[in-house]
C-alpha cells in the first residue's frame, strides 16, 4: 500500500478550508492541533457489532480516528500495533484520561462488521472497527474528514487500496482537536496526547 506522506497535510488543510478562523499550534511532534477546535462532518456509519456509528458515539470521551483497511499489508497494522503499545502502556501506568481508537475502513466492500470484528480486536480489545454499507459512502465520509482514498481496479476484478495515512483526534465535545500525520512511535503519540488533552484544560 502507498502511504500518502503528502495527503496527510492535505488532510490538514482540507480541514483548515472548511471551517474558518484556522490557528496552527505548532506544538505536536507528529501533527498540528486546532484552535478553535474543528466540527465533526455528519456520518452514518456501522461499527464492527453491527451498531450505528455517528457523530454522536464519540462524545464523552476523547478518541484517535484512524483510515486504514484490513488488508493493507505494512501502514495500518504497524500504526495500530503502535497505538495498541500506547494503550497498554497507558493502563499500566493508570493514565487517565485514556484515548479510545477508532480503525474506520476505507474499503467497504471487504471490511464487513464481520471481517472487522475478527481484525481489531486482535490488536486491542478496546479498540472499535467502523465500516459504510456502500464504498460510496465510505468515500463520500472520507472525502469530509479530508481523507485522500483510490481505488485501483484491475480486470480480473480486484483492486488495491491507497489512502492518507493520518490520524484525527477528537475531544470528549465531539470536535476535532488535531490531526496526527507521523510518524508515529508509542512515545510521540504519548507525548502528543498529554499536550493536546493539557490544551483542552
Amino acid at each position: 500500500m502507498l502511504a500518502f506522506v503528502v495527503a496527510g497535510a492535505g488532510l490538514a488543510t482540507a480541514l483548515w478550508w472548511h471551517q474558518p478562523a484556522f490557528i496552527a499550534q505548532p506544538s505536536l511532534l507528529t501533527g498540528t492541533m486546532f484552535a478553535p477546535r474543528r466540527e465533526l462532518p455528519d456520518f452514518t456509519l456501522i461499527d464492527h457489532q453491527g451498531r450505528s456509528f455517528a457523530p454522536a458515539n464519540l462524545q464523552g470521551a476523547w478518541s484517535f480516528l484512524f483510515f486504514g483497511y484490513t488488508n493493507c499489508p505494512d501502514v495500518c497494522p504497524a500504526t495500530l500495533a503502535t497505538l495498541a503499545a500506547l494503550e497498554k502502556r497507558l493502563r499500566a501506568a493508570g493514565t487517565s484520561p485514556r484515548p479510545r481508537v477508532v480503525f474506520i475502513s476505507v474499503d467497504a466492500a471487504r471490511d464487513t462488521p464481520q471481517q472487522l470484528a475478527r481484525y481489531v480486536p486482535y490488536f486491542d480489545p478496546e479498540f472499535l472497527g467502523v465500516t459504510a454499507k456502500d464504498q460510496a459512502t465510505m468515500e463520500a465520509v472520507a472525502q469530509e474528514f479530508g481523507v485522500v482514498v483510490l481505488l485501483t481496479r484491475h480486470k480480473d476484478g480486484s483492486y488495491n487500496v491507497d489512502h492518507s495515512s493520518a490520524m484525527v483526534v477528537v475531544d470528549p465535545a465531539g470536535k476535532i482537536a488535531a490531526i496526527l500525520t507521523g510518524p508515529f512511535t508509542t512515545d510521540a503519540l504519548q507525548e502528543d496526547f498529554k499536550h493536546i488533552v493539557a490544551s483542552h484544560s
